[in-house]
């Protein structure tokens, strides 16, 4: 009986070192950070640790000094992670410096030191197209500014000239049976000449498409075409500020991503007038080639080909990453429903002017406008059209995408079919400062 009772105890002491060895036993993270990026931008900073396995996070905000803690779970703390410290620029809107710790042994504890409040989104992205799993953390300011007092206080925003000031520009009238009614002399627009003379500022939204995790289509020499259509973009928005009367906002004016239904919100924040989505096509097979231009449907998509291009775009959401507890639903719904048939009335037309243009620089795909779901033309008050200027996916037209001549030209082409446009459909007078 004795024996037995030394034996038990042994065995239990035994047990409890194997336990205390287990416990010290370093254990294999499920969640192992293997990238790191930052994204910002004026509207937010974004920071996705891409990892191997499932992790969880937890956050709270600090103030005074303003600061954002996220505990993540699951993980410990190597090279990778680190690297996060040197990825946080000093232009950098919302942050001011990260620092990064092991809180403890399957905790690691980031610090970020804010420049200014601001309203954290902290979330998770499944594996998706090259990503694994994504935590994502949104840092968007606690008071935004209304995004046309940002462009006014960065001296972007230009306003409706004075009626007195529009009169002293316009030519004398000097024909005796028209002078007394100024009807000639004060025509929106010289429809007889094509010539462009509006009478207020009319906005045009430019929208680069992807952007940030976005890559969209990739060249068979790496091109991005996230890339190449900001380019493009950009020149776009120089050649329209010097036209007179007309006035530009980006979706998004550097390498960010910009979810599809934000950027029909800004177009409509703004009052557009027109909206002008900018893409690089692509296609399984490297032979497709030449420009398209693509309006919304009402009916269902105008071809095959159509309907996929608008399924590959509508995902650029799911692999740009959007928090899709916060996205705006019942805005998707609305934007539906509210779709019109004037709009891609007016949306085909500036479509077919815009096409008209691209094919004196290049072969067109299809030599008519197309039409499918694209969520990102769903504007229900704006004529809005998605110009595919090449396909990426060909290495001949992917060699013109990259050329600064060749985007110079597309452009032109571009501006030159906003004119075409405005020449025939004259802006609608409208109240109000902008």
């Amino acid at each position: 009986m004795k024996h037995s009772f030394y034996k038990y105890w042994q065995t239990a002491l035994v047990f409890l070192v194997f336990l205390a060895g287990m416990a010290s036993f370093s254990p294999v993270h499920a969640g192992n950070i293997v990238a790191v990026r930052a994204w910002p931008a004026d509207d937010y900073t974004r920071i996705t640790l891409e990892h191997d396995g499932k992790i969880q996070a937890k956050h709270f905000i600090l103030t005074n000094p303003e600061r954002l803690v996220v505990d993540i779970q699951g993980t410990e703390l190597n090279a990778t992670l680190k690297e996060l410290i040197s990825k946080i620029q000093p232009d950098d809107p919302y942050i001011q410096q990260v620092r990064v710790g092991q809180l403890n042994p399957e905790t690691v504890r980031l610090v970020f030191d804010l420049k200014t409040a601001v309203n954290p989104q902290v979330f998770s992205l499944a594996p998706i197209d090259k990503y694994k799993h994504r935590l994502v953390m949104d840092l968007y300011p606690k008071e935004p500014l209304d995004p046309i007092a940002a462009l006014i206080l960065k001296g972007e925003w230009k306003h409706d000239p004075e009626p007195e000031q529009v009169a002293a520009n316009e030519p004398k009238n000097t024909d005796p049976e028209t002078a007394s009614s100024g009807t000639s002399a004060r025509k929106n627009l010289a429809g007889d000449t094509g010539k462009m003379q509006l009478r207020r500022m009319v906005t045009i939204v430019i929208d680069p498409g992807h952007g940030g995790e976005d890559s969209g289509a990739i060249g068979a020499r790496g091109s991005k075409e996230k890339d190449v259509v900001l380019s493009i973009g950009k020149r776009l928005r120089a050649k329209i500020e010097q036209q007179p009367n007309m006035r530009v906002v980006m979706t998004r004016n550097a390498d960010f991503f910009v979810p599809l239904g934000t950027r029909v919100q800004k177009a409509r924040a703004v009052q557009a007038d027109l909206f002008i989505s900018i893409h690089a096509d692509a296609f399984i097979k490297p032979s497709a080639r030449g420009s398209s231009v693509f309006v919304l449907s009402e009916k269902g998509a105008s071809s095959t080909a159509a309907r996929w291009l608008a399924r590959r775009e509508n995902a650029a959401d799911l692999i740009g990453g959007v928090n899709i507890k916060k996205h705006d639903r019942q805005l998707a719904s609305v934007l539906l429903d509210l779709s019109t048939t004037a709009q891609i009335k007016n949306s085909l037309k500036l479509g077919s002017a815009v096409l008209d243009e691209m094919g004196d620089i290049n072969r067109l795909h299809k030599g008519s406008v197309e039409q499918a779901a694209f969520a990102v033309l769903k504007a229900p008050d704006i004529p809005s059209i998605l110009v595919e200027t090449a396909f990426i996916s060909n290495p001949e037209e992917e060699a013109k995408l990259n050329n600064p001549a060749h985007q110079e030209s597309i452009a032109n082409a571009i501006l030159n079919g906003i004119k075409k446009y405005f020449a025939k459909n004259p802006p609608r007078a409208r109240n109000g400062m902008i």
